[in-house]
């Protein structure tokens, strides 16, 4: 998994590339806790994501908790493996994705 971070001003983007899974969650759970101070805006880019799982599922919970008090966050550019995993565990109901 590769992260590509670019921050303006308060808004941080994530472009996640590859699988976000067990070996690779904690990558991005470190990622956000590190580079959020300050931010208002964190955008997830998910059009290189292959893959997520509950333990990517479980990183993002972490980070729209984070986001919710000093924020907003939203994923966007997620395909259909991904939209779908979104829709089945009900995380469409709780993200924003675009």
């Amino acid at each position: 998994m590769t992260i590509n971070k670019s921050r303006n001003d308060n808004e941080l983007l994530l472009a996640v590339e590859g699988r976000l899974e067990t070996t690779t969650a904690p990558e991005l759970e470190t990622v956000i806790k590190s580079e959020t101070d300050g931010i208002t805006s964190l955008v997830l880019d998910f059009s290189k994501l292959e893959y997520i799982s509950s333990a990517g599922l479980r990183a993002l919970l972490m980070a729209q908790k984070i986001m919710n008090n000093q924020g907003a966050m939203k994923v966007t550019g997620a395909n259909e493996i991904v939209t779908e995993i979104f829709e089945v565990t009900g995380f469409a109901d709780i993200l924003t994705i675009e």
